[in-house]
């Protein structure tokens, strides 16, 4: 009995451990000097919102901001901000985001690890999220 809770306790602390390495781990080309875990990443230029983008802007905030931020700005150590010249629709077109949203995706730009998937969104969904994103990046000189 006081081996295995000596092997909970160590498994505990090897847990805490890797949870905190994880939320600590951030790329120095992602990470603003003096940066801490859950800052934005970028500053993003908002402006007003209407229509469908504002729909998807409802449906971003409850879906996506958690990882990606408030506004699409990125959460150091944890997602990329979406209002960035990577995502321009020249080189991650609206399918991209829809595949994403579906299927997930590899890490491929930065390393914040694999995206899984983001159940609950219809493709509908997802083009509003798509509207809102774009009207974003249009503010924020990304075409």
């Amino acid at each position: 009995m006081r081996r295995r809770n000596t092997l909970l306790g160590v498994g505990a602390i090897a847990a805490l451990a890797l949870f905190a390495y994880w939320q600590l781990r951030t790329p120095d080309q992602v990470k603003p000097t003096g940066a801490t875990v859950f800052d934005a990443i970028v500053a993003v230029q908002v402006p007003a919102i209407e229509g469908n983008a504002a729909i998807g802007k409802r449906i971003f905030d409850s879906a996506c901001a958690a990882c990606h931020g408030a506004n699409a700005a990125g959460t150091t150590g944890i997602a990329p901000p979406l209002v960035h010249k990577v995502y321009e629709p020249s080189h991650h077109g609206n399918e991209a985001f829809q595949r994403a949203a579906a299927n997930g995706v590899k890490a491929h730009h930065w390393k914040f690890g694999d995206m899984p998937p983001v159940s609950g969104l219809t493709r509908g969904d997802v083009t509003m999220i798509i509207t809102y994103i774009r009207e974003l990046q249009r503010a924020n000189g990304i075409h």
